[in-house]
């Protein structure tokens, strides 16, 4: 199998990856190749038993997608875009990258021609929901975006139907609740302080919260995230049907459960390193995101999320802490 991963120096695809080198197999079959792509280069994971090309180029450039394409990969993971709140303040920058990107993607595969039809697996987003929402969401919900990022990945799940009902990709889309906790350092998603009220604590750091305790949101590991990528890559288009596109399983809690479970994994001294910093731009835009989702179809497919918060932290502390808190 040749596998090709876009957006592969992000934290999502650098943790796929190490995934995959220690597996050495996705979907049941031996990857024999990989080819990683992104804005920046991305860094091959360490002992992979494969080879592995890095390359750093625009993957919203046709250019540069035709000759990524051109290998025929077996398995493409289309992870490549920009958060969401770079989205909201470059209006240009987040429809080239995430609309333009994707659809140049699908037509680089249409190109190929001769049969081609790669499994294509598209990082959506809870994002493609907006207020007013029932709770819990049902998969059969209509999407109602109302940022540009949102509405950038609706249009791609659209689009990922599309060319999958025409015979020319083999595509599922999986819209990824708030993975939290993100390691490393805060990015411009809207959703950051999700996770900076929990890393920055367990590193010995206050954090900012700009939030009311009392707003609830959908989230996951980037442990889960990666298993959701490996599950979809692997299923057969006959178990997924004519409906591509999934909302991932996840934890519905409270900011003020968020902290409680901080305080019963690490104590109450690191749950007392969060501020609170009242910001009305953020709480205004979080009030109108979804809360909650059935995700019954995602489950019976075999998608698995943690079962509540404590969870998520607990993988925090082991995958980037090594077992250890500050």
């Amino acid at each position: 199998m040749h596998l090709l991963v876009l957006g592969a120096a992000g934290m999502i695809g650098a943790k796929l990856m190490n995934r995959l080198a220690r597996d050495g197999r996705l979907g049941g079959r031996e990857i024999e190749t990989a080819t990683l792509a992104d804005i920046v280069l991305p860094n091959a994971p360490a002992n992979a038993p494969f080879p592995v090309r890095a390359l750093a180029c625009d993957v919203a450039d046709r250019a540069a997608l035709d000759d990524l394409v051109a290998e025929a990969p077996d398995v493409i993971v289309h992870l490549a875009a920009i958060v969401s709140g770079e989205a909201e303040a470059d209006f240009e920058k987040g429809y080239r990258v995430n609309l333009d990107g994707t659809r140049a993607l699908l037509e680089a595969i249409r190109a190929v021609g001769s049969g081609y039809r790669p499994r294509l697996v598209f990082a959506s987003s809870i994002a493609t929901f907006g207020a007013p929402l029932p709770e819990p969401i049902p998969d059969t919900h209509h999407l109602t975006p109302l940022t540009s990022y949102g509405t950038q990945k609706a249009i791609g799940e659209l689009l990922l139907s599309d060319y999958t009902r025409r015979g020319f990709v083999d595509g599922i889309g999986l819209r990824l609740p708030t993975i939290c906790v993100r390691p490393g350092r805060p990015n411009k998603a809207a959703s950051g302080f999700f996770s900076s009220i929990i890393r920055e604590p367990l590193a010995g750091e206050e954090a900012v919260l700009p939030v009311s305790e009392d707003v609830r949101h959908w989230h996951a590991s980037p442990r889960a995230a990666v298993g959701f990528l490996i599950h979809a890559a692997g299923l057969s288009s006959d178990a997924i049907g004519p409906h591509r596109n999934l909302t991932m399983p996840g934890v519905s809690v409270t900011v003020a459960e968020q902290i409680e479970a901080l305080r019963r994994v690490a104590g109450d001294a690191v749950a007392a390193r969060i501020r609170r910093e009242p910001d009305p731009a953020i709480a205004a835009m979080i009030a109108t995101w979804p809360r909650a989702f059935e995700a019954s179809r995602a489950q019976a497919l075999g998608f698995v999320a943690e079962d509540d918060f404590d969870a998520i932290i607990r993988v925090h502390v082991e995958d980037e802490l090594g077992g250890r808190v500050g």
